[in-house]
Protein backbone atom coordinates (compact mmCIF):
# COMPACT_ATOMS: atom_id res chain seq x y z
CA UNK A 1 0.00 0.00 0.00
CA UNK A 2 3.33 2.49 0.05
CA UNK A 3 2.22 3.06 -3.99
CA UNK A 4 -1.03 4.19 -2.83
CA UNK A 5 -2.15 8.00 -2.49
CA UNK A 6 -5.30 8.60 -0.67
CA UNK A 7 -7.40 11.71 -1.24
CA UNK A 8 -10.27 12.65 0.85
CA UNK A 9 -12.76 15.07 -0.19
CA UNK A 10 -14.51 17.36 2.64
CA UNK A 11 -17.84 17.78 0.60
CA UNK A 12 -19.80 20.63 -0.75
CA UNK A 13 -21.30 22.90 1.64
CA UNK A 14 -23.71 20.80 3.31
CA UNK A 15 -26.58 22.45 2.84
CA UNK A 16 -28.81 19.27 3.61
CA UNK A 17 -27.36 18.86 6.63
CA UNK A 18 -27.64 22.71 7.57
CA UNK A 19 -27.78 23.97 10.26
CA UNK A 20 -25.01 21.53 11.66
CA UNK A 21 -22.94 22.87 8.99
CA UNK A 22 -23.75 26.26 9.42
CA UNK A 23 -20.21 26.55 11.32
CA UNK A 24 -18.35 23.87 10.74
CA UNK A 25 -17.68 21.21 7.09
CA UNK A 26 -19.69 18.46 6.48
CA UNK A 27 -17.05 15.73 8.03
CA UNK A 28 -15.95 17.87 10.79
CA UNK A 29 -19.86 16.97 12.16
CA UNK A 30 -19.50 15.34 15.74
CA UNK A 31 -20.37 10.99 15.74
CA UNK A 32 -21.46 9.03 18.01
CA UNK A 33 -21.25 11.10 21.49
CA UNK A 34 -16.93 11.46 20.38
CA UNK A 35 -16.29 11.18 17.07
CA UNK A 36 -16.15 13.16 13.55
CA UNK A 37 -17.24 12.29 10.38
CA UNK A 38 -13.87 12.80 8.71
CA UNK A 39 -12.68 9.95 11.18
CA UNK A 40 -13.96 7.15 9.58
CA UNK A 41 -12.23 7.00 5.99
CA UNK A 42 -8.88 8.65 7.99
CA UNK A 43 -9.17 5.47 10.63
CA UNK A 44 -9.85 3.11 7.45
CA UNK A 45 -7.07 4.25 5.56
CA UNK A 46 -4.56 3.91 8.73
CA UNK A 47 -5.99 0.37 9.41
CA UNK A 48 -5.13 -0.48 5.65
CA UNK A 49 -1.80 0.85 6.06
CA UNK A 50 -2.41 3.39 3.68
CA UNK A 51 -0.40 6.36 5.11
CA UNK A 52 0.01 9.35 2.92
CA UNK A 53 -3.58 10.99 3.26
CA UNK A 54 -4.84 14.38 1.91
CA UNK A 55 -7.85 16.13 2.96
CA UNK A 56 -9.40 18.42 0.59
CA UNK A 57 -11.37 20.70 2.15
CA UNK A 58 -13.44 24.29 1.00
CA UNK A 59 -16.30 25.33 3.36
CA UNK A 60 -15.97 26.02 7.00
CA UNK A 61 -12.85 23.97 7.50
CA UNK A 62 -11.30 25.79 10.72
CA UNK A 63 -12.73 23.17 12.78
CA UNK A 64 -11.92 20.52 11.01
CA UNK A 65 -8.55 21.91 10.41
CA UNK A 66 -7.85 21.76 14.44
CA UNK A 67 -9.28 18.13 14.66
CA UNK A 68 -6.92 16.46 11.92
CA UNK A 69 -3.83 18.53 13.60
CA UNK A 70 -4.79 17.25 16.79
CA UNK A 71 -5.73 13.74 15.95
CA UNK A 72 -3.48 12.28 12.96
CA UNK A 73 0.27 13.14 13.97
CA UNK A 74 2.55 10.31 12.35
CA UNK A 75 6.25 9.73 14.43
CA UNK A 76 8.78 10.94 12.23
CA UNK A 77 10.00 7.25 11.38
CA UNK A 78 7.15 7.12 8.70
CA UNK A 79 6.92 9.21 5.60
CA UNK A 80 3.02 9.18 6.66
CA UNK A 81 0.59 12.22 7.22
CA UNK A 82 -2.86 13.38 7.14
CA UNK A 83 -2.80 16.84 5.29
CA UNK A 84 -5.18 19.61 4.69
CA UNK A 85 -5.46 21.46 1.12
CA UNK A 86 -7.59 23.70 1.35
CA UNK A 87 -9.16 25.27 -1.73
CA UNK A 88 -7.68 28.43 -3.14
CA UNK A 89 -7.41 31.19 -5.81
CA UNK A 90 -4.27 31.33 -8.12
CA UNK A 91 -3.88 33.06 -11.44
CA UNK A 92 -4.32 29.95 -13.51
CA UNK A 93 -7.35 28.79 -11.07
CA UNK A 94 -9.34 32.05 -10.05
CA UNK A 95 -12.07 29.75 -9.16
CA UNK A 96 -12.79 27.63 -5.97
CA UNK A 97 -13.57 23.93 -5.95
CA UNK A 98 -16.85 23.23 -8.73
CA UNK A 99 -17.05 19.55 -7.76
CA UNK A 100 -15.21 16.91 -6.62
CA UNK A 101 -12.76 15.97 -10.17
CA UNK A 102 -12.34 19.89 -10.10
CA UNK A 103 -11.06 20.18 -6.14
CA UNK A 104 -8.08 16.95 -7.11
CA UNK A 105 -7.52 19.33 -11.10
CA UNK A 106 -6.49 22.17 -8.58
CA UNK A 107 -4.18 20.05 -7.00
CA UNK A 108 -2.94 17.48 -9.30
CA UNK A 109 -0.02 19.49 -10.14
CA UNK A 110 0.89 18.42 -6.18
CA UNK A 111 -0.15 14.77 -6.68
CA UNK A 112 1.78 14.29 -9.78
CA UNK A 113 4.96 14.24 -7.95
CA UNK A 114 4.32 11.56 -5.81
CA UNK A 115 5.92 8.53 -6.46
CA UNK A 116 2.78 5.94 -6.46
CA UNK A 117 0.45 3.48 -8.48
CA UNK A 118 -2.67 4.32 -7.56
CA UNK A 119 -4.89 7.28 -6.04
CA UNK A 120 -7.61 6.43 -3.54
CA UNK A 121 -11.00 8.87 -3.98
CA UNK A 122 -12.87 8.65 -0.95
CA UNK A 123 -16.00 10.87 0.63
CA UNK A 124 -15.75 12.37 4.03
CA UNK A 125 -19.29 11.71 5.17
CA UNK A 126 -19.99 7.78 5.27
CA UNK A 127 -20.53 5.76 7.79
CA UNK A 128 -18.67 2.40 7.09
CA UNK A 129 -15.47 -0.06 8.11
CA UNK A 130 -13.59 -0.74 4.82
CA UNK A 131 -10.33 -2.79 4.22
CA UNK A 132 -8.65 -0.61 1.30
CA UNK A 133 -6.34 -2.78 0.75
CA UNK A 134 -8.40 -5.33 -0.95
CA UNK A 135 -10.15 -3.18 -2.70
CA UNK A 136 -7.06 -1.96 -4.53
CA UNK A 137 -5.77 -5.50 -5.05
CA UNK A 138 -8.86 -6.58 -6.43
CA UNK A 139 -8.15 -3.39 -8.87
CA UNK A 140 -4.79 -4.39 -9.88
CA UNK A 141 -5.91 -7.62 -10.07
CA UNK A 142 -8.33 -7.11 -12.75
CA UNK A 143 -5.87 -5.07 -14.96
CA UNK A 144 -8.28 -2.25 -14.58
CA UNK A 145 -7.90 1.80 -15.00
CA UNK A 146 -10.58 2.61 -12.77
CA UNK A 147 -12.00 0.64 -9.62
CA UNK A 148 -15.35 1.58 -8.32
CA UNK A 149 -16.72 0.24 -4.59
CA UNK A 150 -20.49 -0.51 -4.97
CA UNK A 151 -23.26 -1.73 -2.54
CA UNK A 152 -25.89 -4.06 -3.89
CA UNK A 153 -29.36 -2.58 -2.86
CA UNK A 154 -32.82 -3.86 -3.68
CA UNK A 155 -35.63 -2.55 -6.16
CA UNK A 156 -37.20 -0.37 -2.97
CA UNK A 157 -33.65 1.78 -2.61
CA UNK A 158 -32.65 1.75 -6.58
CA UNK A 159 -33.96 4.76 -7.51
CA UNK A 160 -32.49 6.56 -5.18
CA UNK A 161 -28.80 6.31 -6.15
CA UNK A 162 -26.68 6.53 -9.33
CA UNK A 163 -26.85 2.92 -10.83
CA UNK A 164 -24.48 0.93 -12.83
CA UNK A 165 -24.57 -2.09 -15.07
CA UNK A 166 -22.10 -4.90 -15.90
CA UNK A 167 -20.92 -7.64 -18.04
CA UNK A 168 -20.10 -11.35 -16.46
CA UNK A 169 -16.73 -10.15 -16.17
CA UNK A 170 -17.55 -7.21 -13.76
CA UNK A 171 -16.85 -4.68 -15.75
CA UNK A 172 -19.04 -1.46 -15.71
CA UNK A 173 -20.60 -0.95 -18.95
CA UNK A 174 -23.51 1.66 -18.38
CA UNK A 175 -24.45 4.13 -15.78
CA UNK A 176 -27.68 5.67 -15.06
CA UNK A 177 -28.83 8.28 -12.16
CA UNK A 178 -31.60 7.67 -9.99
CA UNK A 179 -33.66 5.40 -12.65
CA UNK A 180 -37.79 4.64 -12.78
CA UNK A 181 -40.09 2.61 -14.15
CA UNK A 182 -38.28 0.81 -17.40
CA UNK A 183 -35.01 2.47 -16.97
CA UNK A 184 -34.64 0.82 -13.59
CA UNK A 185 -35.52 -2.07 -14.95
CA UNK A 186 -32.62 -2.20 -17.70
CA UNK A 187 -30.32 -1.87 -15.18
CA UNK A 188 -31.13 -4.91 -13.68
CA UNK A 189 -27.75 -7.10 -12.90
CA UNK A 190 -26.36 -10.24 -12.11
CA UNK A 191 -24.93 -9.44 -8.83
CA UNK A 192 -23.83 -13.29 -8.02
CA UNK A 193 -21.14 -12.35 -10.74
CA UNK A 194 -19.78 -9.62 -7.58
CA UNK A 195 -19.94 -12.46 -4.99
CA UNK A 196 -23.26 -12.70 -3.78
CA UNK A 197 -25.24 -15.95 -3.45
CA UNK A 198 -27.94 -16.57 -5.45
CA UNK A 199 -30.30 -16.05 -3.03
CA UNK A 200 -28.86 -12.25 -2.22
CA UNK A 201 -28.44 -11.69 -5.88
CA UNK A 202 -32.15 -11.99 -6.13
CA UNK A 203 -32.95 -9.65 -3.55
CA UNK A 204 -30.43 -7.26 -4.63
CA UNK A 205 -30.54 -7.35 -7.93
CA UNK A 206 -28.78 -3.84 -8.88
CA UNK A 207 -25.69 -1.81 -7.87
CA UNK A 208 -25.00 1.75 -6.78
CA UNK A 209 -21.83 3.41 -6.60
CA UNK A 210 -20.36 4.52 -3.05
CA UNK A 211 -18.85 7.59 -4.32
CA UNK A 212 -15.10 5.40 -3.60
CA UNK A 213 -12.92 4.94 -6.15
CA UNK A 214 -9.48 3.73 -7.28
CA UNK A 215 -7.77 5.42 -10.25
CA UNK A 216 -4.41 4.38 -12.06
CA UNK A 217 -2.03 7.34 -11.75
CA UNK A 218 -1.69 8.02 -15.10
CA UNK A 219 -5.55 7.62 -16.44
CA UNK A 220 -6.67 10.38 -13.60
CA UNK A 221 -3.93 12.57 -14.46
CA UNK A 222 -4.84 12.30 -18.09
CA UNK A 223 -8.38 12.28 -17.29
CA UNK A 224 -8.72 15.66 -15.95
CA UNK A 225 -6.32 17.67 -18.07
CA UNK A 226 -8.02 16.71 -21.34
CA UNK A 227 -11.83 17.28 -19.58
CA UNK A 228 -10.86 20.67 -18.15
CA UNK A 229 -14.83 21.45 -18.17
CA UNK A 230 -15.74 18.39 -16.61
CA UNK A 231 -16.38 18.73 -13.19
CA UNK A 232 -17.33 15.51 -11.13
CA UNK A 233 -16.28 12.33 -10.82
CA UNK A 234 -19.47 10.45 -10.63
CA UNK A 235 -21.43 12.14 -12.89
CA UNK A 236 -18.98 13.03 -15.71
CA UNK A 237 -15.65 11.61 -15.90
CA UNK A 238 -15.70 8.36 -14.81
CA UNK A 239 -19.33 7.05 -17.47
CA UNK A 240 -17.08 9.00 -20.18
CA UNK A 241 -14.24 7.05 -19.12
CA UNK A 242 -15.99 3.64 -19.38
CA UNK A 243 -16.02 4.04 -23.24
CA UNK A 244 -12.26 3.53 -24.14
CA UNK A 245 -11.21 2.54 -20.29
CA UNK A 246 -11.72 -0.51 -18.16
CA UNK A 247 -13.79 0.38 -15.28
CA UNK A 248 -14.39 -2.72 -12.92
CA UNK A 249 -16.79 -2.69 -9.98
CA UNK A 250 -16.33 -4.25 -6.30
CA UNK A 251 -18.39 -5.13 -4.05
CA UNK A 252 -18.76 -4.06 -0.78
CA UNK A 253 -21.21 -6.16 0.97
CA UNK A 254 -21.39 -4.86 4.58
CA UNK A 255 -22.90 -1.80 6.63
CA UNK A 256 -22.50 1.96 4.47
CA UNK A 257 -24.50 5.05 5.36
CA UNK A 258 -23.95 8.14 3.53
CA UNK A 259 -24.66 10.77 6.33
CA UNK A 260 -25.83 13.40 4.07
CA UNK A 261 -29.12 14.39 5.34
CA UNK A 262 -30.32 15.59 8.80
CA UNK A 263 -32.60 12.47 9.24
CA UNK A 264 -29.83 10.22 7.66
CA UNK A 265 -27.45 11.84 10.51
CA UNK A 266 -29.92 11.10 13.31
CA UNK A 267 -30.86 7.47 12.68
CA UNK A 268 -27.08 6.84 12.27
CA UNK A 269 -26.42 8.02 15.40
CA UNK A 270 -29.63 6.64 17.02
CA UNK A 271 -28.86 3.21 15.37
CA UNK A 272 -25.54 3.00 16.90
CA UNK A 273 -27.36 2.30 20.80
CA UNK A 274 -29.03 -0.71 18.96
CA UNK A 275 -28.09 -4.15 21.14
CA UNK A 276 -26.78 -6.94 21.18
CA UNK A 277 -24.82 -5.89 18.28
CA UNK A 278 -25.38 -2.59 16.43
CA UNK A 279 -25.05 -2.35 12.04
CA UNK A 280 -21.82 -0.39 13.04
CA UNK A 281 -19.37 -1.28 15.87
CA UNK A 282 -16.88 0.81 17.25
CA UNK A 283 -15.63 -2.15 19.31
CA UNK A 284 -13.64 -3.68 16.70
CA UNK A 285 -10.41 -4.17 18.24
CA UNK A 286 -8.91 -5.21 14.68
CA UNK A 287 -10.01 -1.98 13.03
CA UNK A 288 -10.08 0.86 15.53
CA UNK A 289 -11.33 4.16 14.46
CA UNK A 290 -9.29 6.65 15.85
CA UNK A 291 -10.13 9.86 17.03
CA UNK A 292 -8.65 13.27 19.07
CA UNK A 293 -7.57 12.17 22.57
CA UNK A 294 -9.24 14.75 24.87
CA UNK A 295 -7.79 12.95 28.32
CA UNK A 296 -11.23 13.59 29.62
CA UNK A 297 -12.63 12.52 33.51
CA UNK A 298 -15.28 9.31 33.49
CA UNK A 299 -19.06 10.44 33.17
CA UNK A 300 -20.44 10.97 36.58
CA UNK A 301 -23.55 9.73 37.12
CA UNK A 302 -26.15 10.45 40.02
CA UNK A 303 -29.31 8.53 40.39
CA UNK A 304 -29.84 8.20 37.20
CA UNK A 305 -32.04 5.51 34.68
CA UNK A 306 -30.37 5.12 31.20
CA UNK A 307 -31.64 2.37 28.39
CA UNK A 308 -30.09 1.76 25.28
CA UNK A 309 -27.82 5.01 25.11
CA UNK A 310 -24.43 5.91 24.52
CA UNK A 311 -22.38 8.68 26.67
CA UNK A 312 -19.47 9.92 26.42
CA UNK A 313 -16.44 11.17 28.31
CA UNK A 314 -16.49 13.81 30.95
CA UNK A 315 -20.58 13.96 30.96
CA UNK A 316 -22.26 15.21 34.61
CA UNK A 317 -25.78 13.53 34.56
CA UNK A 318 -27.77 14.51 37.79
CA UNK A 319 -31.16 12.58 38.64
CA UNK A 320 -32.40 12.61 35.29
CA UNK A 321 -33.71 9.73 32.56
CA UNK A 322 -32.12 8.97 29.25
CA UNK A 323 -33.55 6.47 26.61
CA UNK A 324 -32.09 5.76 23.29
CA UNK A 325 -29.98 8.35 22.97
CA UNK A 326 -26.34 9.73 22.34
CA UNK A 327 -24.79 12.31 24.68
CA UNK A 328 -21.73 13.53 23.58
CA UNK A 329 -18.27 14.82 25.57
CA UNK A 330 -19.07 17.08 28.78
CA UNK A 331 -22.68 16.60 28.19
CA UNK A 332 -24.52 18.29 31.41
CA UNK A 333 -28.02 17.29 32.41
CA UNK A 334 -29.42 18.62 35.61
CA UNK A 335 -32.53 17.01 37.93
CA UNK A 336 -35.89 15.84 37.05
CA UNK A 337 -34.99 15.88 33.04
CA UNK A 338 -36.19 13.09 30.11
CA UNK A 339 -33.46 12.96 27.05
CA UNK A 340 -35.52 10.56 24.40
CA UNK A 341 -34.54 9.48 20.96
CA UNK A 342 -32.43 12.37 21.14
CA UNK A 343 -28.75 13.40 19.88
CA UNK A 344 -26.60 15.78 22.29
CA UNK A 345 -23.56 16.70 20.80
CA UNK A 346 -22.12 18.00 24.27
CA UNK A 347 -19.84 20.51 25.03
CA UNK A 348 -16.38 22.15 24.12
CA UNK A 349 -15.72 23.33 27.31
CA UNK A 350 -16.40 22.88 30.80
CA UNK A 351 -18.27 26.20 32.51
CA UNK A 352 -17.01 27.41 36.11
CA UNK A 353 -18.50 25.38 39.07
CA UNK A 354 -19.93 23.29 36.68
CA UNK A 355 -21.03 20.29 38.87
CA UNK A 356 -23.05 22.80 40.89
CA UNK A 357 -26.65 22.57 40.68
CA UNK A 358 -27.81 25.13 38.41
CA UNK A 359 -29.77 28.08 39.44
CA UNK A 360 -32.98 27.87 37.41
CA UNK A 361 -34.07 31.50 39.41
CA UNK A 362 -30.58 33.10 37.46
CA UNK A 363 -31.06 35.22 34.08
CA UNK A 364 -28.24 33.15 32.58
CA UNK A 365 -28.49 30.23 31.02
CA UNK A 366 -25.46 27.34 31.79
CA UNK A 367 -23.81 25.11 29.54
CA UNK A 368 -26.38 21.97 29.22
CA UNK A 369 -29.87 20.96 30.20
CA UNK A 370 -31.79 23.07 32.76
CA UNK A 371 -33.70 21.09 35.35
CA UNK A 372 -37.07 19.46 34.91
CA UNK A 373 -36.40 20.07 30.81
CA UNK A 374 -37.86 17.37 28.51
CA UNK A 375 -36.68 16.85 25.20
CA UNK A 376 -37.47 14.60 22.47
CA UNK A 377 -36.49 13.56 18.67
CA UNK A 378 -33.88 16.21 18.68
CA UNK A 379 -30.16 16.83 17.19
CA UNK A 380 -28.90 19.25 20.13
CA UNK A 381 -25.76 21.35 18.62
CA UNK A 382 -22.40 21.66 20.79
CA UNK A 383 -22.05 24.18 23.43
CA UNK A 384 -25.92 24.75 23.41
CA UNK A 385 -27.77 26.16 26.55
CA UNK A 386 -31.17 24.65 27.18
CA UNK A 387 -33.03 26.33 29.82
CA UNK A 388 -34.99 24.53 32.99
CA UNK A 389 -38.55 23.27 32.24
CA UNK A 390 -38.12 23.40 28.69
CA UNK A 391 -39.69 21.21 26.44
CA UNK A 392 -38.15 20.24 22.95
CA UNK A 393 -40.42 17.49 21.81
CA UNK A 394 -41.89 19.05 18.30
CA UNK A 395 -45.58 19.44 19.62
CA UNK A 396 -47.46 20.29 16.64
CA UNK A 397 -45.53 17.62 14.21
CA UNK A 398 -43.96 20.43 12.41
CA UNK A 399 -42.21 18.92 9.73
CA UNK A 400 -40.02 22.13 8.18
CA UNK A 401 -39.10 25.08 10.04
CA UNK A 402 -36.44 27.77 10.09
CA UNK A 403 -36.90 30.03 13.28
CA UNK A 404 -32.59 30.74 13.49
CA UNK A 405 -33.79 33.69 15.19
CA UNK A 406 -34.84 31.03 18.18
CA UNK A 407 -32.24 29.20 17.95
CA UNK A 408 -33.49 26.02 16.23
CA UNK A 409 -34.91 24.48 13.12
CA UNK A 410 -36.93 21.51 12.13
CA UNK A 411 -36.05 18.91 9.70
CA UNK A 412 -37.71 15.70 8.57
CA UNK A 413 -39.90 16.30 12.33
CA UNK A 414 -36.43 16.33 13.89
CA UNK A 415 -36.04 19.63 16.01
CA UNK A 416 -32.14 20.74 15.66
CA UNK A 417 -30.39 23.31 17.82
CA UNK A 418 -27.82 25.65 16.32
CA UNK A 419 -24.66 25.27 17.80
CA UNK A 420 -24.06 27.77 20.63
CA UNK A 421 -27.49 28.03 20.75
CA UNK A 422 -29.63 29.95 23.80
CA UNK A 423 -33.12 28.56 24.72
CA UNK A 424 -34.54 30.36 27.39
CA UNK A 425 -36.42 29.00 30.47
CA UNK A 426 -39.64 27.27 30.03
CA UNK A 427 -39.55 27.32 26.08
CA UNK A 428 -41.40 25.33 24.28
CA UNK A 429 -40.67 24.00 20.84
Amino acid sequence: MKKVLSIILGGGAGTRLYPLTKLRAKPAVSLAGKYRLIDIPVSNCINSEIFKIYVLTQFNSASLNRHLSSTYNFSGFTEGFVEVLAAQQTPENPSWFQGTADAVRKYLWLFEEWDVDQFLILSGDHLYRMDYAKFVQRHRETGADITLSVIPVDAKRASDFGLMKIDDTGRIVDFSEKPKGEALEKMWVDTSILGLSPEEAKEQPYIASMGIYVFNKDVLIRLLKESAEKTDFGKEIIPDASKDHKVQAYLFDDYWEDIGTIEAFYHANLALTQQPKPQFSFYDENAPIYTRPRYLPPSKLLDCKITQSIIGDGCILKNCRIEHSVLGVRTRVESDCLIENTMIMGADYYEEFAERQSNCDKNKVPVGIGARTVIRGAIVDKNARIGCDVKIINKDNVQEAERESLGFHIRNGIVVTLKNAVIPDGTII
